[in-house]
């Protein structure tokens, strides 16, 4: 393990090193991060200026939602798009090959290579946003730390998905299009899940697990989540990361080799 570490810390300085050389980059990033959570903060509003509320969910609340889906954004831009969507050109040029050699596990190599500093800004402001809005329900330390439990669940479900989509690249090489339907479907966790109707609310929680990401975190914050959801959440992400080393190991026999 304290190997890993070192390797990690030895991945993330050189990564960052190389990253800061292109400083623009980072306010690019940061005014797209503030665009994009000006549109989603709107879309909210429009559903409460009327004096509207989700059942169960207040305004403030709705920011907790809203805070937590904007963290997952900047921890899927910061380590995972920048790591796993190069999955696919390193089957496409043949370096996978490399990687392989290693004497480390790939999968390992693979998720945590790079770390991209541009997602920072989604981690800044949905700290703020939960910050604002817990301030406003009166939550105190405990509420949080309570909370990070299942966050931590959720990003390890999203980190799941995300790196079996990209271990289907040995097959079809190519699945960008692939990653954008998952990036899609993961905006619905912009928002409460009773804010749509029942079938969708089961597609979302069931078949791809939104509301594992950002609603369920959200209630346990609030001190209203329920322990099967948590324990439920808990199984979920084990089980789905340990399907996705499984998966990795599958896929890597119907592997070719740039030199075979």
């Amino acid at each position: 393990m304290k190997r890993y570490w070192q390797v990690l810390r030895l991945f993330w300085s050189t990564a960052i090193a190389a990253e800061m050389e292109y400083r623009l980059n980072f306010l690019i990033a940061a005014l797209s991060s503030l665009g994009s959570l000006a549109g989603s903060l709107f879309g909210l509003f429009l559903f409460y200026r009327t004096g509207y509320t989700f059942t169960g969910w207040s305004w403030e609340a709705a920011l907790l939602v809203l805070g937590i889906f904007t963290l997952l954004q900047g921890f899927a831009a910061t380590l995972l798009a920048p790591n796993l969507n190069r999955i696919v050109r390193h089957v496409q040029e043949g370096t996978l090959d490399f990687v392989l050699l290693k004497p480390i596990r790939s999968q390992f190599w693979l998720s945590t290579h790079t770390l991209s500093p541009w997602g920072l800004p989604d981690l800044i402001f949905g700290s703020i946003i939960i910050g604002y809005a817990g301030k406003s329900l009166g939550l105190g330390i405990s509420n949080y730390l309570l909370s990070a439990v299942p966050l931590l669940f959720g990003l390890a479900i999203l980190y799941s998905l995300w790196f079996m989509l990209g271990a289907t690249s040995i097959w079809f090489v190519k699945i960008y299009n692939a990653t954008e339907v998952l990036r899609g479907l993961l905006e619905a966790g912009r928002y409460p899940m009773v804010a749509y109707p029942t079938a969708y609310r089961f597609f979302f929680t069931f078949v791809v697990p939104v509301a594992f990401l950002t609603t369920i975190p959200a209630e346990v914050m609030l001190g209203r989540g329920q322990i099967n959801w948590l324990i439920g959440a808990g199984v979920l992400a084990v089980v789905l990361f340990w399907v996705s080393s499984g998966f990795w190991r599958f896929a890597l026999r119907f592997y070719t080799s740039a030199s075979s």
